[in-house]
């Protein structure tokens, strides 16, 4: 397993990840996801530390707890052999102050996933959304002083806008408080977003990314094919596999593209688009996910071998799509705006 500097810090994580949003399924969204149980769960991690896969990733929203109840008995007696992230800011109980990035919730939401996981600390600690009710030195100083006292080791932000986290960073400095050293975003072959200003963004301020649903939504599995119905499963329940929706022409061309570098190099369309994200900047994680020990070893044939240049660009054409203003605007200004990969 290939281990990758967690951005601006001194913390080395492996290349993938295991998402543990499929433990549990307590409620009808997460069940949709999976409904691993203890059991299940102590198989996957196994697999997992056989591979060299040690970090674990989870949040306080998945399944109201439940996944991180059960990740936690999995890692029963193996807690100093790996590391674990989870994540709070979104709804979990009936009182107002069950929600956002308050001093008040954040110390609340970290006692009860501490005592769920049956940890004293918490590796990564993710907020997990970006709460504007808040002021960013409320946040980061509660989150500055869960390190202090040991509970936290270090801290990330998800699903944040650019100036969101560029805001947070300015906040750090300013105070001196601790800085987010990862952020944790969606990034896909169909969904490359990401690139236009978070990426650069983390390039330059030491930010890098873990990538969670680098399938595109189950989009990229090798169920969806030009001209094929897909299978019966979650990806096609009530007609859309969930998440950003994305043309039906663009989407077949992109696999096209990835069935015939599958073809070329005997991997399969996972596999390969799982290796073009871990050969983009400022990713120093994929979290991928699976619902039993077969799909788990798919993803694991990710590691130790590496798209050709020529393979990637081939990719990149295929997935390439027009940004919204005023990042087409720049790219015409390549002279001051390059671009931290090619157009």
């Amino acid at each position: 397993m290939e281990y990758r500097q967690l951005g601006r810090s001194g913390l080395k994580v492996p290349a993938l990840s295991f998402g543990t949003a499929t433990f549990g399924g307590t409620n009808e969204f997460f069940k949709k996801w999976g409904d691993t149980d203890v059991q299940e769960a102590t198989r996957l991690i196994n697999l997992c530390l056989e591979s060299g896969i040690t970090l674990f990733d989870t949040a306080n929203v998945y399944s109201a707890g439940a996944s991180e109840e059960i990740l936690g008995k999995a890692l029963k007696g193996k807690r100093e052999q790996v590391l674990i992230s989870t994540k709070a800011t979104f709804k979990v109980g009936d009182k107002a102050n069950d929600l956002g990035s308050s001093r008040y919730h954040i110390i609340e939401a970290c006692e009860a996933s501490l005592k769920r996981l049956g940890t004293d600390h918490i590796d990564i600690y993710f907020m997990h959304g970006f709460d504007a009710l808040t002021p960013p030195e409320e946040t980061l100083g509660a989150l500055d002083n869960l390190i202090q006292s040991g509970k936290v080791r270090y801290i990330g932000c998800s699903n944040f806008s650019g100036w969101h986290l560029m805001k947070s960073l300015a906040t750090s400095e300013k105070y001196g408080l601790a800085r987010y050293v990862v952020y944790q975003g969606y990034y896909s072959l169909i969904g490359r977003d990401y690139e236009e200003e978070l990426m650069p963004l983390g390039i330059d301020q030491g930010v890098g990314l873990m990538a969670w649903s680098p399938l595109g939504w189950g989009r990229l599995t090798g169920k969806i094919r030009r001209g094929k119905k897909p299978a019966e499963g979650r990806i096609n329940e009530g007609g859309s596999v969930g998440g950003p929706p994305v043309d039906d022409e663009y989407l077949y061309n992109v696999i096209d593209a990835i069935d015939q570098i599958a073809k070329e190099t005997g991997k399969t369309i996972p596999q390969i688009a799982l290796n073009w994200i871990l050969q983009r900047p400022t990713v120093v994680n994929v979290v991928v996910g699976a619902r039993n020990e077969e799909q788990l070893k798919q993803n694991l044939g990710v590691l130790n071998w590496s798209l050709t240049k020529e393979q990637i660009a081939k990719l990149d054409a295929a997935s390439e799509k027009q940004p919204v203003y005023p990042y087409w605007h720049q790219r015409d200004f390549k002279e001051r705006n390059p671009r931290p990969i090619p157009s």
